[in-house]
């Protein structure tokens, strides 16, 4: 080849490699990507690198003390926890506040964020009380609840007119775990509120302009145009939701502060604590972690059920 030829080759080359580079940087996922980065090098330092670990250590019979002595014990550790009755006990106490608190919180936030989309006066006010409890320390929230929910006070008075016991609810085994129910769902409205609200603001006004004309209800509007419009939203509060339901724990530290994690008698024990129990409090990280490993798989079906649920009523 003359040396023409190759210089020739040489500089089409370069301005095939420059017009690749400059297309790569001048595109919309590429920098995408670059602002996403920070956050994916801290995800996977704080996150995917301890699950590995974690992981790796479920199938170990390791001490948190002496973790050089740890030995491969296989899939011991999960035999053990599902032969427990107390894993399966702290399991059904998530899985109950789950059931109960995500719905009704899900509703509330709705109706919140519809009230506060209205054109009222100091709109903005009422949005910043309901947020509050979200942004507000949860042990402060429980510490409050707690002296509200004591026997006596005028709130289980009125609960005890309506059924309940006038009792001490926190301190009692028939009502403790409702009234993580109730906290969870106090603080956890003002999330859904805003998301939803965020939503609400996006759904085009000429629908319902159109089902005016068409002579649609209020009902029929809320049903075949909200409704439908806010299903990847609602997809999504269910989905965090349910994840910082099953994550709850420093309500019940709170509520336990005085006696062992979990009272009244294990009566709020889930299974954040029965993993803080066997991994942290008896260091014992090998079996801890294994039920975090189950943990993680149990969130991960409950999503994936609750988006099947989503897409087939669609």
């Amino acid at each position: 080849m003359s040396d023409y030829s190759s210089k020739h080759a040489d500089l089409k080359g370069n301005k095939i490699r420059q017009s690749w580079f400059r297309s790569l940087a001048d595109s919309d996922k590429t920098l995408g990507w670059l602002f996403s980065l920070p956050f994916l090098i801290l995800w996977a330092w704080w996150f995917l690198y301890p699950f590995i670990q974690s992981f790796v250590r479920s199938f170990q019979d390791a001490n948190f003390a002496a973790l050089d002595q740890a030995k491969f014990i296989g899939l011991e550790n999960y035999v053990t926890i599902l032969q427990d009755k107390e894993f399966f006990r702290a399991l059904l106490h998530s899985l109950e506040i789950v059931v109960i608190s995500i719905p009704i919180q899900t509703v509330l936030g709705l109706l919140l964020a519809i009230l506060v989309n209205q054109k009222l006066k100091g709109k903005g006010i009422f949005r910043t009380v309901f947020f509050i409890p979200y942004i507000t320390s949860q042990i402060a929230i429980t510490t409050v609840f707690m002296m509200l929910f004591k026997q006596g006070t005028f709130l289980t008075e009125f609960f005890g007119a309506l059924g309940f016991g006038n009792v001490t609810w926190f301190a009692d085994t028939n009502y403790a775990l409702l009234f993580v129910c109730i906290l969870f769902i106090f603080q956890q409205a003002g999330f859904t509120m805003i998301v939803y609200l965020s939503g609400l603001q996006e759904i085009p006004k000429d629908l319902y302009e159109a089902g005016e004309i068409d002579g649609a209800s209020k009902w029929n509007k809320f049903r075949y145009i909200t409704v439908p419009f806010l299903k990847p939203i609602t997809f999504f509060i269910v989905s965090v939701s349910t994840i910082a339901g099953f994550q709850i724990y420093d309500q019940i530290a709170a509520i336990s502060r005085y006696g062992a994690l979990g009272s009244p008698a294990g009566a709020t024990s889930t299974v954040v604590t029965y993993f803080y129990q066997h991994g942290i409090r008896y260091m014992n990280i090998g079996y801890g972690s294994a039920a975090v490993v189950l943990f993680f798989m149990i969130i991960m079906l409950i999503t994936y059920l609750q988006k099947k649920f989503l897409d087939e009523k669609e």
